[in-house]
């Protein structure tokens, strides 16, 4: 059953089914922040409380978490954002993703690679041929000047990140156990990694990674801060840190100039159309839910993939080939087959089809049309695992993505998500500038004739994506995300329907065990592995059901269980006419969920 705005708070029991949370559901009148860090979400929280609303506090968790998670996210990468406006009841989205250097070409990267003819391949994650223009300074401002209230100035947003980096913060568990699996690779990437690291005379070359607990401090990327502030795009795509990271790109060998980051700097972020999908049925036990609308963000990126899984899932149980699940049935064997057959459908078609649709065309509206699904699903067996569909169903096994949600006081929302692509990117370190440049680049295709192909000023598929979701009568439902490369179109299916079919409540359906399929990156033109990852605490029984059907699967348990990436889920209900959020965070992250 789905609650729109009409319904009352708090929810009866019934309708909320409790899964054993570890977190309690937070609520608030006034708005609330969801995200991977606690220090970050007291910057949003500062910011809301300071007059600004859920746009311009987003965009000050984005700085904070690039001080406080670097392994994740940055002002070196990219960003999406959906901005719910309460007064129009518009989706709006934001693209600020960056193109790839104008003066490289297919046929150099491929000589660089020893690529003969007729082969595929990947630019190497470590690679300085894998960067791409940051576009998340850009998207920063773009935001705030797009969708912020106008109360807050771009340094009053930026400060509670310039204090974290300039006085120090204390690191915490996850952030210290990345920081150390990266520290080598950051020490090799780029002559200046002591600015990314913690100064300890006691250690190589005086500095290691920060422990938990630690007192962190970055000076230079709170000068980085403090330039955007005080100049705005033109500060980071036009001045000293343009210049900066172009020396230390060419001095690597790459093609990243100062044009291609002032044509960034000139052009902006790209305002795109919101892509959804109504979704009625799924209903626990054969109830038909009232309705709602999914919303992703458009190509590059792939929250296509979630829309496509979740209307072939849809078609599955029109035509009868699933029965309606029951509350019992939550994360069976049955259940996580539709699910992993659904979802494996989709990432066929997407891995081909999505790119750059300034570049090339890409389908949108013919991939998510209900008579395209319909004979999408006609793929699906209820009694085997597929074989290996057309083009492959990748995944990424790192989580190395920082995706939060906000909500304020007036009813707005933004789903906003940023990211370095793999871990700190590419780890190179431009000069006195205190982060790292994205790898987004190692996500073309180095296949001639691939939609995906590298290509001068062509931005790659993207899998960073925001996603929400509104009501049939325009109202906001939830505002929610699942980072982590390749698994998040499947977090988002799975998150939605742990609230629209099982009924959980916003911090059980993030704390439910998640499934992962096709974990393996691809690598030299294929897909390394046909696994589906079953994280610790799906049954036994499930996980036995599923090799039947012929599924390879494996269980993880600990640290793995970052594969499932880390989701954050703010909910909106009314309570005798005044707005409530709800408001879940993953417990696989260090995140919360903090109310203004």
């Amino acid at each position: 059953m789905s609650l729109d705005a009409k319904d009352t708070y708090p929810p009866s029991k019934s309708e909320f089914i409790y899964f054993p949370s570890r977190r309690s559901v937070v609520h608030s009148t006034n708005g609330i922040v969801a995200c991977t860090q606690p220090l970050a979400a007291v910057a949003g929280q500062k910011i809301l409380r300071g007059g600004g609303n859920a746009a311009d506090a987003a965009v000050a968790v984005a700085a904070a978490l690039n001080v406080t998670e670097p392994s994740s996210t940055g002002i070196g990468g990219d960003m999406f954002c959906l901005f719910y406006n309460a007064k129009t009841r518009n989706v709006q989205a934001l693209n600020g993703s960056g193109r790839y250097p104008a003066s490289a070409t297919l046929e150099a990267i491929r000589k660089e690679f020893k690529i003969r003819p007729n082969e595929g391949g990947k630019i190497p994650m470590t690679s300085v041929h894998a960067v791409t223009t940051p576009g998340a300074a850009a998207g920063w401002v773009d935001t705030v000047e797009k969708f912020g209230n106008g109360n807050l100035t771009l340094k009053q947003i930026l400060t509670p990140a310039i204090e974290l980096a300039e006085q120090g913060f204390p690191v915490s568990e996850l952030a210290s156990y990345f920081w150390e699996e990266s520290e080598d690779l950051i020490r090799k990437a780029s002559p200046n990694f002591r600015e990314m690291l913690k100064d300890d005379p006691k250690a190589k070359d005086g500095v290691r990674y920060p422990r938990p607990g630690e007192i962190m401090k970055n000076p230079t990327l709170g000068r980085t801060f403090r330039t955007l502030a005080a100049e705005g795009k033109r500060g980071f795509y036009e001045g000293r840190i343009a210049q900066e990271v172009v020396k230390m790109v060419r001095e690597l060998g790459g093609y990243l100039s100062l044009d291609d980051l002032k044509y960034h700097s000139e052009i902006g972020s790209q305002e795109v159309d919101a892509i959804s999908l109504t979704v009625k049925g799924l209903g626990l036990d054969g109830e038909s839910n009232q309705g709602v609308e999914v919303w992703e963000h458009p190509p590059n990126g792939q929250g296509i993939v979630a829309l496509m899984a979740l209307g072939i899932l849809e078609e599955l149980e029109r035509t009868g080939k699933i029965t309606p699940f029951s509350e019992a049935q939550h994360n069976s064997a049955e259940y996580l087959h539709a699910i992993i057959e659904s979802l494996r459908i989709a990432f066929a078609d997407v891995n081909w089809w999505v790119t750059d649709p300034d570049v090339e065309r890409v389908p949108t509206r013919e991939l998510i049309s209900m008579s395209y699904l319909a004979e999408r699903a006609k793929l699906f067996s209820p009694d085997r695992a597929s074989d290996i569909l057309d083009h492959g169903s990748p995944a990424h096994s790192h989580c190395d993505t920082v995706y939060f949600a906000v909500t304020d006081q007036e009813g707005n929302g933004i789903s906003f998500i940023n990211s370095n692509y793999g871990g700190f990117g590419t780890c190179i370190i431009p000069e006195d500038c205190g982060f790292t440049l994205q790898n987004r680049g190692a996500n073309f295709s180095l296949q001639e004739g691939h939609p995906n192909v590298l290509a001068p000023s062509k931005r790659p598929y993207h899998t960073i994506i925001p996603a929400m979701v509104t009501n049939l009568d325009g109202s906001l439902h939830s505002v929610y995300g699942v980072m982590g490369g390749f698994m998040q179109p499947q977090g988002h299916v799975q998150v939605l329907l742990n609230m629209l079919t099982f009924n959980y409540n916003p911090q059980a359906a993030l704390d439910a065990p998640r499934i992962c399929i096709g974990a393996g990156m691809p690598q030299f033109g294929k897909v390394l592995d046909r696994i589906v990852y079953v994280e610790d605490g799906i049954s036994d029984h499930a996980v036995e059901g599923l090799r039947r059907l012929g599924h390879q699967v494996q269980v993880l348990t600990g640290h793995q269980r970052g594969m499932f990436g880390r989701g954050q889920l703010i909910r909106c209900l009314h309570d005798d006419s005044q707005l409530v959020y709800s408001a879940g965070s993953d417990p696989r992250g260090d995140g919360m969920a903090l109310p203004a």
